[in-house]
Order: structure tokens, then sequence, then C-alpha cells
């Protein structure tokens, strides 16, 4: 078992009890589950897949209850590229061969990358088989109002600086 976990639950008070904590956790889980829909479980990120002795990660892995089937996300910070077609193929494989059971339906791929072109997208993925989607991502980089509260602002960094600029030429 691991010991200690290491939660990044800056929303969390100093003072807090346990169901605050539980809805911190399920927050974080949760905001990201139902951006991509109903019916996603997560299974795992960095998933390590191991095909002809080499590991390979897979961003994040879920499976999804109502599909029946494993779906595979990779995440690009960058615009979509044809190669990343490629590589998501190559992991809807070896999940479908490694992981899927008889039971479930194929895997489910998708790419998601900071900006996308309809034909380089429509031309890499119009003869594979399997299904792919390719979306573009937002990263939201509005902090919490009581972070943002608890943060300096710009005139007191100034002031700070100015200040230790003082004693530094007064010593």
């Amino acid at each position: 078992m691991k010991d200690p976990y290491i939660l990044d639950l800056s929303n969390l008070k100093e003072s807090y009890i346990e169901t605050e904590l539980e809805n911190a956790m399920v927050e974080k889980i949760k905001t990201v589950l139902l951006e991509l829909g109903n019916g996603f479980s997560f299974v795992g990120n960095q998933y390590r897949i191991e095909v002809d002795g080499d590991e390979y990660f897979i961003d994040m892995l879920f499976y999804h209850t109502k599909l029946h089937c494993y779906i595979v996300v990779e995440l690009k910070n960058t615009q979509y590229k044809p190669e990343y077609a490629g590589k998501l193929n190559f992991y809807l494989s070896a999940v479908d061969d490694l992981l899927k059971s008889e039971n479930d339906n194929p895997s489910i791929g998708i790419i998601l990358c900071r900006e996308k072109k309809k034909f380089s997208v429509e031309y890499s993925l119009r003869d594979i088989n399997k299904p792919i989607g390719v979306s573009s991502y937002e990263v939201s980089n509005i902090l919490p109002k009581d972070i943002m509260e608890a943060l300096p602002t710009e005139e007191d960094l100034n002031l700070h600086i100015d200040i230790m600029e003082n004693e530094k030429d007064n010593k």
C-alpha cells in the first residue's frame, strides 16, 4: 500500500472535515468525467502496456460503462499532426489485444490537442477502421477566488521589492 498519498487539493481550507476532503477528491475526478460525458469510468493515467518487450504509456485510459469498451485518450499540447493517429491506432490495437475481454466492444480513441485543421484530421483518419475522434481543448487559467484573494497584488510585490532594495542599499 502506498504511504503517504499526495493529493493536490488546493481548494481545501486549512481546517476541513472528512466529507470536505471526499468532496474535493471527487470534484477533481468528476470535473473531467463530466466533461467527457456519461458512462466514462477512469482506469488510469500513464497506463503502462508492454508490447514485444517494450513499455508504452497511454496518457489516459477510461472504460465506458454504456458502450462496454475502453476509451484511449492521447493528450497533445500542440496542433494536431497526422502521426498522432498512427500512435493512437497502435494503442487501440494493443488495448484490444491485451485488456479487452470477449464481452467488450472494440476500443475507441480520442486525441485531445490544442488545435486541429479539418483536412489534416480527415486525411489521416480516412482509412483507419477503428473509431478515433480528434478534438481541441482549452485550459482555464482562472484560479479559485479564495486563492486569488490570498495572493499578493502586483503593488504588494513591488513595495516588498523596494523595501528589500532599500535595506540592501543601507547595509
